[in-house]
């Protein structure tokens, strides 16, 4: 079976589904393709930060209704270093900036809804997908699907498949360039249905490792402590969990630390990963198909939602002006803003983290790294900033 449109979209992520709605409200046609079905996607439990980008594009795309009566927003954010507890006024520092908890599993919910609503076609459960033409002007997509074979004819594909997807490597290996750091350590994480420690994050620097409490509502937490990557899992119960927390966030915190059986746990690694390019010949990478932040600075989700909005435009430009300037410069672009993200991830990570080489040197100057931001409102703006967001303007 012979299909033809405008964009293809390889995965239904973030990514892909943003990039779906944003080409949607301008007219130009687009297949998302995803070898997975809407529960899998939708299901996946992932960070819960939004940045005010992101916030905004769902209002401007008109997927904000739930956003608003449960994201929780927040105007600051606290780290606590060796229990003493310290906060970081974003709004004040950024002009009234803010962050929003609203979990990805709602936001995929919002994208999916209103995808059946406006009718974006989402080919599911898609089976051998493969990539052609790619460097020429007729590319094309193959998969097969409940039994039978289908082609889809494009002028673009957007590779939005995630780091372990097919559209990275479609990138010849001559022109493809991978920057990459495997941090020695990974998060045990739990979610469980009690009220979270505070009304913001928590992040904590602590002797025996970082920690970070947060929340997905007023009702349920979700709680993190740094871990070896070979962690065994079914060693860690959950009074074990709640009892290393605790020490770890301090007595001032722990004594609001509600405990309660968790519903899900599991040890995360973490990883900075960024590939360039971003574009070759009619292909574009967004989101982790093309980089890969630990989640300390709560960029994932919202790096993938600056891609898009970037791209997003640019092709508009294309089809609207049949000017190439802005999918010309698009990688660019957009790895600007992310070797930026990357930076202040890699950073925020290097001052909240025990690594397993640290000697005494090093352990002073992460504290006094952390005694000057909670003295300096130079350092807590930069903090800030970079925390809510950087505007599309500066990549």
């Amino acid at each position: 079976m012979r299909h033809r449109t405008q964009v293809a979209i390889i995965g239904a992520g973030p990514a892909g589904m943003f990039l779906a709605h944003l080409l949607d409200a301008e007219g130009i046609d687009a297949v998302v393709i995803e070898r997975r079905d809407r529960d899998y996607v939708e299901g996946r439990v992932r960070a819960g930060v939004l940045e005010q980008g992101t916030v905004a594009l769902m209002r401007r795309l008109g997927l904000s209704a739930r956003l608003e009566r449960e994201g929780l927003v927040h105007g600051g954010t606290n780290i606590a270093l060796d229990g003493e507890v310290f906060r970081i006024d974003m709004a004040a520092l950024t002009g009234g900036a803010t962050v929003t908890v609203y979990g990805q599993q709602e936001v995929m919910r919002d994208l999916f809804d209103a995808a059946e609503d406006c009718g974006v076609t989402i080919m599911w459960n898609a089976e051998h997908v493969a990539l052609s033409g790619l460097d020429g002007d007729r590319p094309s997509v193959t998969w097969r699907q409940d039994g039978a074979d289908h082609q889809l004819d494009c002028d673009f594909v957007v590779g939005c498949d995630g780091y372990h997807g097919i559209s990275r490597a479609a990138i010849p290996a001559k022109v493809l360039r991978v920057f990459e750091r495997v941090y020695p350590f990974g998060w045990l994480g739990v979610l469980a249905d009690v009220p979270p420690a505070d009304h913001e994050l928590i992040y904590a620097n602590h002797e025996r490792g970082f920690a970070l409490a947060s929340m997905r509502s007023p009702t349920r937490s979700r709680y993190y402590i740094q871990c070896a990557l070979d962690e065994d899992l079914s060693a860690w119960s959950d009074d074990r969990f709640w009892d290393e927390l605790c020490v770890r966030l301090g007595a001032e915190t722990a004594a609001k630390v509600t405990r309660g059986p968790s519903f899900e746990k599991a040890i995360a690694p973490l990883r900075s990963f960024v590939a360039e390019p971003m574009r070759w010949g009619r292909l574009f990478l967004a989101g982790d198909a093309a980089h890969i932040v630990p989640p300390t600075g709560a960029k994932g989700m919202n790096l993938a939602v600056s891609d898009v909005t970037m791209l997003g435009a640019a092709l508009t430009e294309h089809y609207r002006e049949r000017s190439d300037a802005g999918i010309d410069h698009y990688s660019a672009r957009a790895l600007s803003r992310v070797w930026k993200a990357e930076r202040f991830s890699w950073w925020f990570t290097s001052v909240t983290h025990r690594f397993p080489t640290m000697d005494g040197f090093d352990r002073r100057i992460q504290m006094a790294e952390l005694d000057y931001l909670r003295g300096s409102p130079a350092a807590q703006r930069t903090l800030a900033e970079n925390y809510v967001g950087l505007p599309l303007e500066m990549a």
